[in-house]
């Protein structure tokens, strides 16, 4: 494509991408809403392939439209739906929207608003303009040969700011522990009829395989640990569609040790390398793609298994007794999706 062309792809893209967030953020109907903001990540996605981001666009397609959708998707299937009463008219349908004109508060909000946007704008240009002729990416490829890896998001993430991404596990983590603190898991799905199984059997093996093909070329490409996990979660969300409770995921000790994965190997790589004598997390030249290798596989399957359990929705069943089996319990099943 040549450069009027892609000036207007992105004229496009900038488009669509306001009238998405706009259509999301008015939407009167939850389910509409959840399906246009789908949409916005997926349009996002896009924004950030044309931005020269392959990994942010990865993350964005997989987490930000895929699983948050689903997860919205989820949290709407257990909302109780509003039942008007009788020869009453549903207050939804039936009843015309009242449009309410801005008031003082309103625009004083928008412009308070405005004026803190051109503020950050302008903070932001007179920060370029001050700034030497040095940048961070520079000084990255600069080094990269020692970051043990080929991908210069992977030497940022993994070794150059090692501590950011271990915070984030961090965080992945507590939220973790407060899907568990909201009690029991949501009630599972009527088994799944011959299609959808069928398309499971072939959908599951191939996005297990695409994982581990994400965070073996992270290494060198776009791809990492975020998505690799994200891909792996999504495996595990079609598993318990299908009918799968536990959603493929192991029971008792074992799914805790996959949910620690990520944050105790990180803490305990960083451990030993204070006792070797060498700072934390500074990876020696020699280990430090073996040493990374070793850390984003234990955070792939860290970030599989929490986004799995974000959308069981609470405790498993199975979480603290790996005896139990798992077995549909009708009581607790919805015979739709």
């Amino acid at each position: 494509m040549d450069g009027p062309a892609l000036i207007l792809l992105d004229g496009l893209l900038i488009l669509v991408l306001l009238g998405l967030a706009w259509a999301t953020l008015e939407s009167r109907d939850p389910r509409r809403g959840v399906v246009l903001f789908i949409a916005f990540g997926l349009v996002l996605a896009l924004v950030w392939a044309r931005l020269a981001a392959p990994d942010v666009a990865l993350a964005e397609a997989a987490i930000g439209a895929g699983l948050s959708g689903a997860l919205l998707l989820a949290a709407l299937r257990d909302e109780p739906e509003a039942v008007p009463e009788p020869n009453q008219p549903d207050p939804i349908e039936h009843k015309p929207a009242r449009r309410r004109l801005p008031g003082l508060t309103d625009w004083a909000l928008g412009l308070l608003c405005l004026g803190l946007g051109l503020v950050v704008a302008w903070a932001f240009v007179d920060a370029l303009a001050g700034a030497g002729p040095e940048r961070l990416a520079g000084q990255v490829l600069a080094r990269i040969g020692e970051s043990g890896v080929s991908n210069p998001v992977t030497a940022v993430l993994l070794n150059f700011r090692g501590y950011d991404t271990l915070l984030e596990l961090a965080v992945l983590l507590a939220a973790l522990l407060g899907i568990l603190a909201l009690g029991p898991e949501r009630g599972g799905y009527a088994p799944a009829g011959p299609v959808l199984a069928g398309l499971a059997g072939w959908l599951i093996p191939g996005l297990i395989i695409t994982g581990g093909y994400l965070l073996w070329v992270g290494a060198h490409a776009p791809g990492g640990a975020f998505q690799a996990g994200a891909i792996l979660a999504a495996a595990a969300v079609i598993r318990r569609l299908t009918g799968d409770r536990a959603a493929g995921l192991p029971r008792g000790l074992a799914v805790r040790v996959l949910s620690l994965a990520g944050v105790a190997v990180f803490l305990g790589v960083g451990l030993a390398l204070l006792v070797a004598g060498r700072p934390f997390l500074g990876f020696p030249p020699a280990w430090a793609g073996t040493l990374i290798l070793v850390i984003e596989s234990a955070a792939t399957l860290a970030i599989g298994a929490i986004l799995a359990l974000a959308f069981i929705g609470g405790r498993p069943a199975a979480w603290d007794n790996p005896r139990q089996g798992r077995a549909l319990n009708p009581t607790r099943v919805h015979n739709h999706p």
